[in-house]
């Protein structure tokens, strides 16, 4: 697969969703790697770290959902010059990643057994709305619970609220600890609340509504969607080589 073979298959995977957001802020794609790309390495983030272990990796192309975040002062510049002195690509594609029908928070909702998406998550009104998913079957919240810290690969954390059975989950990967969030949830008859980061109010809010609450890391809820990704590009052209990069469980 070539650069060009590669954008056109983004545009053709992500469609109008591509088109809302701003080419530089919730994706891009930035050259610095050879024109026919071989081997691709997939990560939630990009940081200095990750581009040596992709550079030790040979690999042509780096993809995450983030790109390295301004406020981490001084990284994006330093990810740039490792890009460019290795001569490694790297695309990230952020906000449309979470909406695709094949992103985040739809392959968060696989990897947990749910496979009836009744609503995906979607923006609306400056902000995103939960992904609402039903299980076949009603589980215990311990059950859920141990299935998320299974998929994860880490320890989560998690607030019994309600014994209710579980049925019907919303989540949003990654920062969903929005009280807004959690509000739209529960309006849409959720059991619980599945996301990637909380705060005080997350939890205190949770509590007073009386919805139950599961959050693990932004990185892990998120690697699922980036993944997914990656193999619909291994679908396109089976001759890629598709390589997780490892990132440490730090959060």
């Amino acid at each position: 697969m070539n650069t060009q073979q590669f954008n056109e298959l983004m545009t053709t995977l992500f469609g109008g969703l591509l088109k809302p957001v701003d080419y530089g802020e919730e994706f891009a794609f930035y050259n610095y790697g050879p024109d026919l790309i071989r081997r691709i390495g997939y990560a939630t983030n990009i940081t200095p770290e990750l581009i040596e272990q992709a550079a030790q990796k040979k690999i042509d192309l780096i993809i995450t959902h983030h790109d390295a975040w301004d406020f981490v002062f001084g990284m994006k510049e330093e990810c740039h010059k490792l890009l460019e002195t290795y001569g490694i690509s790297h695309y990230f594609v952020h906000l449309p990643l979470d909406y695709a029908e094949f992103g985040t928070c739809a392959s968060l909702f696989k990897a947990i057994g749910i496979h009836n998406v009744i609503q995906q998550s979607i923006e609306m009104e400056g902000r995103s709305l939960p992904g609402i998913g039903e299980f076949e079957f009603p589980i215990s919240f311990q059950e859920l619970s141990d299935r998320v810290s299974s998929v994860l690969g880490e320890t989560i954390k998690s607030w019994k609220n309600s014994d209710k059975p579980i049925k019907r989950v919303g989540i949003i990967t990654g920062a969903g600890n929005s009280t807004k969030s959690l509000r739209d949830s529960h309006n849409s008859g959720c059991d619980v609340y599945i996301t990637g980061e909380k705060i005080l109010y997350t939890i205190q809010y949770a509590k007073f509504i009386e919805m139950n609450l599961i959050v693990g890391s932004h990185t892990f809820t998120e690697i699922f969607g980036v993944r997914s990704l990656s193999e619909k590009m291994k679908e396109k052209y089976d001759s890629l080589e598709i390589i997780q990069l490892v990132e440490d469980h730090i959060e």
